[in-house]
């Protein structure tokens, strides 16, 4: 079979600023067979379909082939497969790393976002329903790049990480532009009451970012009678689930970080919805790859 082309997607508009590299990575591409032969009900050594770009050294993956992946990557954006890729234990914290030393580029950190003035190396994010955001200052030609689950949202990593850009290269919010890559939307995240609580102590916004959801299914639909007088255990009405949009989260820490509305690129593709083109930790119920964002100024 005909290896498919590594695919990168790319914020609308960046394309104009040739000294910036950048991309979101998606399933196509790479060498890596064991997550969609589990998702096609075949035993990985006997699967015959094309390969995946898993960019993650997950446990279930061979170590040799995401390397491979990641050259493959690194080279579909950069134009050259060794240019220094820069990545993070990450822990859904509001941690962030300035690059720039020959002796920081391949140090263990544990953290969320990174950020650099330094040409030729490339900073990358990891997902699999999580948001990337990346943010360019078009001006002093610095880049960041910032991992955002619920907890980094919560403990507003974005903004945050936009205020040490300030701090560290006298970034001015006028001249920042950012884009927030695929990540799981808000039709398909489910959260806890706790996490509506949580982000109440923190954004005054807050209600605007989580909706209420009545799930259908086929019984319900076909036998919507029954369900009028069901209760969940403890005896309390069967309620909706609680739905929280990410995208619109980290979309409003950017603005009050002061960048224009105008600036900020959403790409909005769900990776639970879509999980032909993207990895979903939540829609593959946790066996799945990762994508990686990446973003770099060019030597």
């Amino acid at each position: 079979m005909r290896p498919r082309q590594v695919e990168v997607v790319q914020a609308p508009g960046w394309a104009n600023h040739p000294w910036l590299m950048h991309g979101f990575s998606t399933r196509s591409g790479g060498v890596t067979k064991i997550y969609r032969a589990a998702r096609e009900g075949q035993e990985p050594g006997k699967f015959r379909g094309a390969g995946e770009l898993n960019l993650g050294f997950t446990q279930s993956d061979e170590r040799a082939l995401v390397e491979e992946n990641r050259h493959r990557f690194v080279q579909a954006v950069a134009g050259n497969s060794a240019l220094p890729l820069v990545t993070l234990q990450q822990i859904h914290s509001q941690i962030t790393y300035r690059i720039g030393k020959d002796d920081e580029l391949a140090a263990v950190r544990r953290g969320d976002g990174l950020m650099t003035r330094r040409p030729g190396i490339l900073l990358g994010i990891q997902t699999a329903d999580c948001i990337s955001v990346m943010v360019a200052d078009t001006k002093r030609q610095a880049v960041a790049i910032f991992h955002a689950g619920w907890r980094g949202t919560l403990r507003r990593i974005v903004q945050g990480g936009v205020g040490r850009m300030r701090m560290e290269f006298g970034s001015k919010p006028k001249d920042l532009i950012a884009a927030i890559g695929p990540g799981i939307g808000q039709c398909c995240y489910a959260v806890g009451e706790e996490v509506r609580t949580e982000f109440r102590s923190q954004f005054a916004y807050s209600d605007e970012l989580f909706c209420e959801v009545y799930d259908s299914d086929p019984v319900r639909e076909k036998y919507p009678l029954l369900f009028l007088t069901a209760r969940a255990p403890g005896h309390s009405p069967i309620g909706p689930s609680l739905h929280l949009d990410l995208f619109e989260a980290n979309r409003r820490q950017l603005l009050d970080a002061g960048l224009r509305e105008d600036s900020i690129s959403v790409l909005g593709d769900c990776t639970s919805c879509h999980t032909n083109r993207y990895f979903s930790h939540r829609a593959e119920r946790g066996f799945t790859g990762r994508m990686m964002a990446v973003i770099g100024i060019r030597e």
